[in-house]
C-alpha cells in the first residue's frame, strides 16, 4: 500500500488518466458557456449545495461541520465511482462530465456577481483544488478502466478475444484498492485545506 506503489498504479493508467483530465475540462468549459437546460439543470445542483452549505454555516461548529461534509461527500462518491465503474464506465463517465460542468458554472456564475478570478480561483478553489481535483480524476480513470477491464472479460467468454488476453483481475483488484485508499487519504487533506484555509480566505 505505499507511495511507490501507488505512483505505479497511476503510471501503468496514465492514458485513462489524461483521457479523463481532458473530459473533465471539457466540461468545464461546457459549464462556463452553458446556456438554456443545460444551465437550468446545472442551476437546480448549485441551489441543492447552496442549502446544504447554509445548514453547515448555522451549526455550532461551521468549519468542523463543514470538513466531516466535504471529506466523507467527496470520500465515499470518489470510491464508489471506482467500483461503479464496472457497469461499462458510465458512472465514471457521468460523474466527470457532471462535476466538470458544475465547476465550470460555479467559476463563471461567481465572476459574473463581481467576484474577481483571482479570488475565486486562487483563494477558494486553489488550495484545495489541486489535491482534489486531480483525485476525482484518477478515481474516474480507474473507474473506466473497471468496465474497460469488464468488457474485455466478456468479450473473451464470450469468443470475441483470445483467451489470456484479458485483465489481470488479482492485479487490477490489489490495484483498486490501493488507489481507494489513497484518495481517501489525501481527500482527507483537501476537506482539512477547504474547511480550513480555503474557508478563512473566503470569509475575509
Amino acid at each position: 500500500m505505499g507511495l511507490k506503489a501507488f505512483f505505479h498504479d497511476l503510471h501503468t493508467t496514465r492514458r485513462l488518466i489524461l483521457i479523463s483530465a481532458l473530459l473533465f475540462c471539457t466540461s468545464i468549459m461546457v459549464g462556463w458557456l452553458s446556456t438554456g437546460t443545460i444551465q437550468s439543470m446545472l442551476a437546480q445542483q448549485m441551489e441543492g449545495l447552496g442549502e446544504v452549505a447554509q445548514r453547515l454555516q448555522n451549526s455550532e461548529h461551521p468549519q468542523w461541520s463543514f470538513f466531516v461534509f466535504i471529506f466523507f461527500n467527496n470520500a465515499i462518491k470518489c470510491v464508489l465511482v471506482i467500483f461503479m465503474g464496472a457497469v461499462f464506465g458510465i458512472a465514471p463517465f457521468i460523474f466527470l462530465i457532471v462535476n466538470g460542468m458544475v465547476l465550470g458554472f460555479v467559476v463563471h456564475l461567481q465572476t459574473d456577481m463581481g467576484r474577481s478570478m483571482y479570488e475565486v480561483v486562487v483563494k477558494g478553489l486553489l488550495p484545495h483544488g489541486v489535491i482534489e481535483l486531480p483525485v476525482l480524476i484518477i478515481a474516474c480513470a480507474f473507474g473506466l478502466k473497471f468496465g474497460i477491464n469488464i468488457m474485455s472479460t466478456i468479450g473473451t467468454s464470450i469468443g470475441l478475444k483470445r483467451k489470456g488476453t484479458g485483465p489481470a483481475w488479482d492485479v487490477f483488484m490489489k490495484q483498486t484498492l490501493r488507489v481507494s485508499i489513497w484518495s481517501v487519504i489525501l481527500l482527507l487533506i483537501a476537506a482539512a485545506i477547504e474547511s480550513g484555509i480555503t474557508y478563512r480566505l473566503l470569509s475575509q
